[in-house]
């Protein structure tokens, strides 16, 4: 739908109708599609530059909540369904898996997760890989509730994952919830951005009297007890149900689909402050990690002065090519000839050290340090792939005409993609357990327990810290001025010390000059394939010079 108008002011109390630049609105139509429509305004690229160096710079993220029914044997289908649909940040209910950790799933996503039951509950939150660097802290509350802080070029992002208890569950444990919720959300400061994505098991319903500063008029059917409980914790925590203030089909309403029923019951939740940076908010069908349940997924734009980090990637040499010997007489006479056809190495050390970090690199070549795909599910072979595959078309297919044939066709797939993951699973670790027995093996083993290790921290890298009074420092300045503070009272503050004991007799002794043979004898002691020290320069480029490095360090 375009109109167009010379005069036109925006309404400001409507969240589908804002300015985005001088003379220029958006639009939502009917289908939830948007158009833009505008003119040239006075003073022309010149007024659009200075409102754009106003207004700072942008950055756009897609936010989603999902009821998984089940993360066994769907984590790496789940990331491949949010690499394929642009999510960045994915709120997960009833994970049924049990731990309170951090795990890989594939293609660079990461989950946090709790939960106490491997059968029932449990809740996570997806981060896309970069910004697994930028959690700041992970808050655990219980298997329903949990929240994870994000620092995003200067803004704080809180993402709170929610499951609420079903209509039959008892009002005790329904109290619980709410009141966990309550606690997390008044806990963030009024400052930073909140994002609630939450299966809450209940219907807000079509149209908003009465509730017009939370809720928009786009819900589904009736409201019923459990979703005047949504409505009502918006009201108390000032927050926007964003669901129901987008214009959609039903199709791209609905949430939960389970026989003849269709309903609307996962939500995402913002301070209604911010419910401007909301562009858009759907839901997305033909995918069928869930069963039931259909992921919702917003549009939201940050307004950051920040100027964003430049990744600095880290050349390696690649010293571990000198195991072989090809390799390693290669690198002798290169050596050889950067040092002017000498044999002995120079005394002084910076320049021995240049020179053979320059034969290095250019020998055996540099490897960035970069993310391995896929380092937790190597089993994700093509076979597995393609069942998925089938079992998404089969899943779009049911949606489209729900006969009885669909239905077994499409739950035969399901099966069929289970045995298929499991069958891979099984022959990648044989081929593990096969491998681990050889002496490359036992590398193998110490690197995959580092990365377990690793991947299991919440918090990857300390970028920001708290200040006496418990707020965030974002900037390089107020980080710094902390720190100062902190150093200045603790080497000004006077402890007790210990008195010296008088009269120690020293011991003067001559010291043995190191041998030859007691060179040779460390060099062979050394274990290769040690990291490189602050030279790095590996022990094996000395085992490769032989007698030169024993005449070197003698």
């Amino acid at each position: 739908m375009r109109i167009v108008s010379t005069n036109f002011i925006p309404d400001r109390s409507r969240p589908g109708l804002t300015t985005t630049a001088i003379g220029a609105v958006d639009l939502q139509g009917a289908g939830g599609n948007w158009a833009t429509v505008g003119r040239r305004s006075r003073g022309g690229r010149r007024v659009h530059r200075q409102r754009e160096k106003r207004k700072g710079k942008s950055v756009g993220l897609r936010i989603g909540t999902l009821n998984v029914g089940t993360m066994t044997g769907k984590s790496r289908e789940l990331a491949d369904m949010m690499e394929r649909r642009k999510v960045d940040i994915l709120c997960v209910q009833e994970t049924r898996w049990k731990g309170s950790k951090a795990r890989s799933i594939g293609a660079g996503f990461k989950l946090f997760y709790y939960g106490v039951d491997s059968k029932r509950n449990g809740v996570g939150v997806v981060l896309k890989e970069e910004f697994v660097r930028n959690v700041l802290e992970v808050k655990r509350v219980s298997d329903r509730v949990m929240s994870l802080k994000l620092e995003i070029e200067g803004v704080m992002l809180n993402v709170v994952s929610g499951y609420a208890p079903q209509v039959g569950c008892e009002l005790d444990e329904k109290e619980r919830f709410w009141s966990e919720l309550d606690e997390v959300t008044e806990r963030i400061p009024t400052g930073e951005r909140v994002v609630i994505g939450a299966d809450f098991n209940g219907y807000v319903g079509e149209g908003n009297r009465g509730d017009e500063e939370v809720m928009g008029k786009f819900g589904v059917k009736e409201r019923n007890l459990e979703g005047q409980m949504i409505v009502n914790f918006a009201k108390r925590m000032d927050m926007a149900v964003v669901n129901t203030y987008f214009q959609k089909r039903e199709e791209h309403r609905v949430t939960y689909k389970s026989g003849g029923r269709r309903t609307q019951v996962d939500y995402i939740l913002c301070r209604r402050g911010n419910l401007k940076e909301i562009s858009d908010c759907k839901v997305v069908v033909g995918e069928s990690v869930a069963r039931q349940h259909r992921m919702v997924v917003c549009r939201m734009t940050l307004m950051v002065c920040k100027k964003k980090r430049s990744k600095i990637e880290i050349e390696k040499t690649k010293w571990w090519k000198l195991k072989k010997e090809e390799c390693c007489e290669e690198f002798r006479q290169k050596l050889r000839q950067a040092l002017g056809g000498q044999v002995v190495l120079p005394d002084d050390w910076e320049t021995t050290a240049e020179v053979i970090r320059e034969t290095g690199r250019n020998v055996l070549g540099v490897s960035s340090v970069r993310r391995k795909e896929d380092k937790e599910t190597w089993w994700w072979n093509e076979e597995v792939q393609d069942s998925i595959q089938r079992k998404r078309l089969a899943k779009k297919k049911w949606d489209m005409d729900r006969t009885e044939e669909n239905r077994q066709e499409y739950k035969e797939l399901q099966r069929r993609v289970k045995r298929e993951v499991s069958k891979a699973k099984q022959k990648a670790y044989e081929e593990l357990y096969t491998r681990l027995v050889t002496r490359e093996g036992e590398k193998d083993l110490y690197r995959l327990a580092r990365q377990r290790d690793r991947d299991g921290k919440d918090v990857q890298q300390v970028r920001v810290i708290k200040d006496r009074d418990g707020r965030v420092l974002t900037s390089e300045e107020s980080v710094q001025r902390s720190w100062k503070e902190y150093f200045e009272e603790l080497m000004n503050e006077e402890n007790e010390r210990e008195k010296r004991v008088e009269g120690v007799n020293s011991v003067e002794q001559k010291v043995d000059k190191i041998r030859k043979d007691e060179v040779r004898k460390a060099l062979k002691r050394i274990k290769s394939g040690k990291a490189v020290g602050p030279d790095d320069i590996p022990v094996e480029v000395w085992k490769c010079r032989g007698e030169a490095a024993v005449e070197f360090f003698n």
